[in-house]
């Protein structure tokens, strides 16, 4: 599996790959090389090689050698050569960040009419357009938002597959069970021809959501109680971290960073493939018992991370694990999340800050004031009883995004309002934007919020909520119903009578939807040129139909049609 070629800076690189035996990887192109040992776990075989000495601001080609013999680029292969671009010293250079989630890997079969029906995949057109468009650019990083693998949603392939292992009327079925059943999840997302090209190509930075454990992962402190009865589950969610860790959080990591990491540090060290599965086995019951302690009473495992790209500075929150879910003291992110966060967005020395969050800061105003209506039904404002219904309609209507954990919300949103209007570092330098990028609710849209005293116009950063999801999936029609109706006053209206009958206090901010919702499978790209930033939104379709439309490009019988663009700033 893999090539992936995971972080790029201006002198190094990290490429990840899995091997089918213990071997020895060189990544070499023209100006620097990396080797690196393979460890083992699971009885997997993987290896994340450090390129250093790169030299700054160009693109190079290389190959991958596994004990001594090149493995790629494949013999005959149809796409262009894989390659390495660093960052340059120009920080005015444009740059490209793409970005979407909710990727249900499983291809179109032709004649298997039991596979549900979905438009083309965006990635996968995506590729077809980088690898065969003469004039299609290269985005500098592509963020994957969330749901890389649907671990409770699996194909027709993949239930065929697991059925070899074990006999899927016995819980947990048709879903993955163990550490093993993960790496063939990963195994059929990212071994398709061009998606192989594509991760190979372009550096990726990933963070996990729910389907990637299980639908509703984290949703309350009651939901982590039923889970914990199921006798799966235990071997499940350490199989789930363990694989997460492996296959997605490794790469995030800067080389820097990667060496400070004490967990890869012991692993690769280990004298057996025994001894480094037990690590990593106790890392990660460790990192799913965190939502089960209180706020502050040790340590925790931080997903979040950070990147920058010249003056663009991403950091990514971990929406999930990084929960607190006392009932009395529900959090998005706990205290430490949440000011490592601060000190990320404070230290200054960027133009624009990407913020990823699985789950949108912003949504439709009703659904908003509905989830912190629940919340406070959920938290006892009405007795015990009522506080008992509204934990059952939290689970069932999904009701977990950051308005259902109120003082995070407040919190989050005050920091973003203090950075746009004050600025950061020590001379109180304002970025140009401030962008939350999200994922998880399978539509997309653009929202702006708004301050008062905060005026764009007067130098403030002007602040965006970009949702965009899926990559590949669908959206039942009621839950689409649900979402444009959220939008509207009349809806609007209701979510205020619910607020004001939990005796909430004002929102302390309010936004305005600038596009969408739009439906289908979809990608988003940031273009970033110094203090400008634009957007645009593309959607994978079909061109059996209309092969010839105004702005689509692509190859085969899929396209990538522009459907909405703007400015940012």
């Amino acid at each position: 599996l893999g090539p992936l070629l995971r972080y790029t800076g201006r002198t190094t690189a990290t490429v990840w790959v899995e091997t089918d035996a213990p071997a020895r990887i060189a990544v070499e192109c023209e100006d620097a090389a990396g080797a690196a040992e393979t460890w083992s776990v699971f009885g997997r075989h993987c290896a994340l090689v450090v390129v250093e000495g790169l030299a700054a601001g160009r693109s190079r080609a290389y190959r991958v050698l596994v004990d001594g013999r090149q493995v790629w680029p494949p013999r005959d292969s149809e796409f262009p050569p894989s390659v390495i671009r660093t960052l340059g010293d120009d920080s005015s250079a444009p740059q490209r960040i793409t970005f979407g989630s909710c990727r249900w890997s499983r291809p179109p079969v032709p004649g298997e009419s039991r596979e549900r029906h979905l438009a083309p995949d965006a990635l996968d057109t995506l590729a077809l357009r980088l690898a065969h468009e003469p004039d299609a650019e290269l985005p500098d990083a592509l963020l994957l938002l969330g749901d890389q693998v649907y671990a409770d949603e699996i194909s027709h392939r993949m239930r065929n597959r697991l059925a070899e292992r074990r006999d899927l009327s016995q819980p947990p079925g048709p879903q993955a069970a163990d550490y093993e059943e993960y790496a063939l999840l990963y195994q059929e997302s990212w071994t398709d021809p061009q998606i192989r090209w594509l991760l190979s190509t372009v550096p990726t930075a990933m963070i996990f959501d729910d389907h990637e454990m299980i639908d509703d992962w984290n949703t309350s402190h009651s939901w982590r109680r039923d889970m914990a009865e199921q006798p799966w589950w235990a071997e499940r969610i350490t199989g789930a971290f363990a694989s997460y860790w492996v296959y997605q959080h490794l790469g995030n990591l800067s080389p820097e960073t990667l060496a400070e990491d004490r967990t890869f540090a012991a692993v690769q060290a280990a004298e057996a493939p025994e001894e480094a599965t037990g690590i990593l086995r106790e890392f990660a019951v460790r990192a799913d018992g965190d939502a089960d302690q209180e706020d502050g009473a040790r340590p925790r495992m931080r997903w979040s991370f950070r990147r920058d790209f010249g003056r663009t500075r991403l950091v990514m929150l971990d929406n999930r694990a990084g929960r607190v879910l006392t009932p009395t003291d529900r959090r998005m992110l706990s205290s430490e999340e949440f000011s490592w966060a601060v000190r990320q967005f404070e230290e200054g020395g960027y133009d624009h800050l990407l913020i990823g969050s699985s789950l949108p800061w912003l949504l439709p105003h009703a659904i908003h004031d509905l989830e912190s209506w629940n919340e406070a039904l959920c938290s006892g404002v009405w007795g015990p009883r009522a506080a008992e219904v509204g934990e059952k309609v939290r689970r069932a209507g999904d009701l977990e995004h950051w308005s259902a954990f109120r003082e995070s919300f407040e919190e989050f949103s005050a920091e973003l309002r203090r950075i746009a209007a004050e600025g950061t570092g020590s001379n109180g330098e304002r970025p140009s934007t401030i962008c939350v990028l999200s994922g998880d609710v399978h539509h997309a849209y653009v929202a702006e919020a708004h301050w008062p005293g905060v005026d764009t116009a007067q130098g403030a950063a002007r602040v965006v909520q970009l949702t965009c999801s899926p990559l590949h999936n669908s959206v039942p029609p009621a839950i689409r119903a649900g979402f444009l109706f959220g939008w509207g006053r009349l809806a609007t209206g209701i979510g205020r009578l619910l607020a004001r009958h939990a005796g909430l206090p004002p929102r302390p901010l309010h936004w305005t939807k600038l596009g969408g919702p739009w439906f289908g499978n979809h990608l988003m790209t940031l273009t970033i040129h110094g203090r400008h930033a634009e957007l645009a939104l593309d959607r994978a379709e079909s061109t059996s139909s209309d092969k010839n439309a105004e702005g689509s490009v692509g190859t085969g019988r899929a396209r990538l049609r522009r459907i909405g663009r703007g400015r940012l700033r």
